[in-house]
């Protein structure tokens, strides 16, 4: 956790524990990715302001590295922020004071969709794409037969359309479904998301392969599943 306000440490490292974590706490931005690196933790519960490096600087070098569950607890309401933080890859964003119990919930909601291997019935665990796999197991993707690193929120953004290949998603529904209902803002999030992913797995990314735009509707999967 990266937390510079005493009390608030005290608050949580107590509310943690009781609930079953482990919980190291850092102060500085740059100690952050130094810990994450050498700890690896399960789950980043992020301050914005912070001596040094500020938070959102940090998530953006953990993004690059990393697929981190990240959730962004800070005084900053201002919803600018807040979009800003889910385009850098944050997967929730709380705001100061906080409900306790909220808090746990959002922990626990996150870890729970980072590592979740139950699926319906209707859903396989491993799909093929042309040059495109994508494990729902191990959560790995690999194009062309080489492993790309996404983020939780790139890889659900994947699997939700490459799983519905007949389905076109409005950005609406994506915000909903991706980010678990908890944000309510605007869509350009998943604008930005969609630009992150296409990065990472188009062979063009002027001309998508596998994430089509359906002009004034939203985005579905361009290739069929083999």
């Amino acid at each position: 956790m990266a937390e510079d306000d005493a009390s608030i440490r005290q608050f949580l490292r107590i509310l943690l524990t009781r609930e079953g974590f482990s919980v190291k706490f850092v102060g500085q931005g740059e100690e952050v990715i130094k810990e994450c690196h050498n700890c690896n933790p399960d789950l980043l519960l992020l301050d914005i302001m912070m001596p040094g490096m500020d938070g959102f600087e940090v998530c953006r070098k953990i993004r690059q590295e990393s697929n981190l569950p990240i959730i962004i607890l800070t005084a900053k309401e201002d919803n600018k922020d807040k979009i800003l933080g889910l385009i850098l890859g944050c997967d929730d964003y709380i705001t100061k004071p906080f409900d306790s119990t909220e808090l746990i919930l959002r922990i626990k909601a996150v870890l729970r969709r980072v590592n979740e291997h139950d699926h319906p019935e209707n859903e396989r665990n491993i799909i093929e794409l042309p040059g495109l796999t994508i494990n729902n197991i191990s959560r790995i993707t690999k194009v062309g037969g080489k492993e790309v690193n996404l983020t939780p929120k790139e890889y659900a953004l994947l699997w939700m359309l490459s799983n519905r290949p007949d389905q076109v998603f409005t950005r609406e529904q994506l915000l909903y479904q991706i980010w678990d209902s908890n944000y309510y803002g605007s869509p350009s999030v998943v604008t930005s998301l969609v630009k992150r992913l296409r990065e990472k797995i188009e062979p063009d990314i002027a001309n998508p392969y596998y994430i089509r735009t359906v002009h004034g509707v939203g985005y579905k999967l361009g290739v069929k599943p083999c």
